[in-house]
């Protein structure tokens, strides 16, 4: 990856709606040298996909909360359990005290207590610690930039 596909993968980060015109004269390029750089980052599995950032406040989502699993075996075969709970963003494997980190949002306290309930009918969940955000000061995508 050369500097021109991180400063691509900036402007698409910023704006994935970017025409390929606007994308290559930001970088200096043509339209279809544009285009055919964005198409081999996305072959490449670099651009994953392309979604749209809503912001959780205005769906009614205002309870924000990072949950610690324990587990009594390993979870790593257990990633479409935690999936199938659609209130959980992000599902993490991790090394520490706890086997699983969860990112899970809900529109009120009593929801993601049900979610908690939810995930201890997961097999070999034994635990959860639940830390509820009261101010994210920024969230962002990885950078590009070496």
């Amino acid at each position: 990856m050369d500097d021109t596909d991180r400063a691509l993968l900036t402007l698409l980060q910023q704006d994935a709606g970017q025409a390929y015109a606007a994308l290559g004269k930001a970088v200096g390029l043509s339209t279809a040298a544009a285009h055919e750089r964005v198409r081999k980052l996305r072959e490449r599995g670099v651009v994953r996909r392309t979604t749209v950032e809503v912001d959780p406040k205005s769906l009614g989502l205002g309870v924000l909360a990072f949950v610690m699993v324990d587990s009594s075996a390993w979870m790593g075969e257990s990633a479409a359990a935690f999936a199938a709970i659609p209130e959980i963003e992000e599902a993490h494997v991790i090394a520490g005290s706890a086997s699983v980190l969860v990112k899970v949002r809900t529109a009120t306290t009593e929801q993601l207590q049900d979610v908690l309930r939810r995930l201890y009918a997961i097999d070999g969940v034994c635990g959860t610690q639940a830390t509820v955000v009261l101010e994210s000061f920024f969230e962002r995508p990885p950078s590009p930039a070496p």
